[in-house]
């Protein structure tokens, strides 16, 4: 057996194909996010600049690599590409070698892969637009129930349970707030999200990682109006925060609640 597949190695080894995967899977997601806010399709054109449209090429389209080598901008009109980009590939790289690590090669990770790319992709929506498109959510809600539903610690009661307490809690504040301040407070995405939430962490995961996703809101949102150059007022998007919650969750359930009942 070859000294890099050697059993020893292969806990690392995997990990980081998985990483490469997630960057590769991370510049798809990138088009998916730019595109699904125009309404295009993802297939055609093929990739260009969104200033002046110029055709990439192959060495203009290498995950997070090509951004570095261009310096953040356009080979042809010298126009910023936004940092989104490269974020978006990172944080799928990331997400792929965590759910390497915590899971192997193995049908969960295949999974959870799949259902972080929706989660990816839609956070990556809401941060620029304030929106979870349905084509998003919906078969997020799917797979993450479906994988709840297959998780021998979940199981089927369990994530349906959940599926429904995290739609129907959020409904509720979301109806509450427009009751009691005439706007809405929670869009009709978070809501919709949830379903997924609740089915992937089943009704007891779920309020640990809506904690969670609470949590990093709270943290972040300085940050956030920092960097938009707006006031205290302006909307901050939750799903992505919800995403997070969701995702350290996943991966790290039973450490979060020794952690977070502790506190």
């Amino acid at each position: 057996m070859p000294q890099f597949l050697s059993p020893a190695l292969f806990p690392y080894v995997f990990p980081a194909f998985a990483a490469v995967l997630g960057l590769v899977l991370g510049s798809f997601y990138s088009v998916c996010v730019s595109r699904g806010i125009a309404g295009t399709s993802i297939v055609r054109p093929a990739s260009h600049c969104p200033h002046c449209g110029h055709p990439l090429a192959w060495w203009e389209l290498l995950p997070l690599v090509s951004y570095l080598l261009l310096r953040g901008r356009c080979a042809a009109c010298r126009e910023r590409i936004s940092a989104l980009y490269p974020l978006i590939e990172l944080a799928s790289a990331a997400w792929a070698a965590l759910a390497a690590a915590a899971f192997g090669p193995s049908w969960w990770f295949v999974a959870y892969l799949a259902l972080g790319g929706l989660y990816i992709v839609a956070s990556g929506i809401d941060f620029q637009i304030y929106l979870l498109p349905n084509f998003l959510t919906y078969p997020a809600a799917a797979l993450g129930i479906a994988i709840g539903a297959t998780r021998p610690d979940i199981g089927p009661m369990q994530a349906v349970i959940g599926a429904v307490a995290g739609f129907g809690v959020f409904w509720l504040l979301a109806a509450g707030f427009r009751l009691a301040k005439g706007v809405d407070g929670l869009g009709g995405g978070d809501v919709k999200l949830m379903l997924s939430i609740g089915g992937a962490c089943g009704v007891l995961g779920l309020p640990y990682a809506v904690l969670v996703g609470s949590l990093a809101a709270l943290l972040a949102s300085p940050f956030y109006v920092l960097g938009k150059g707006r006031g205290r007022s302006m909307p901050i998007p939750f799903g992505p925060f919800l995403c997070f919650g969701a995702m350290a969750y996943i991966l790290y359930g039973p450490a979060l609640l020794r952690l977070l009942t502790r506190l």
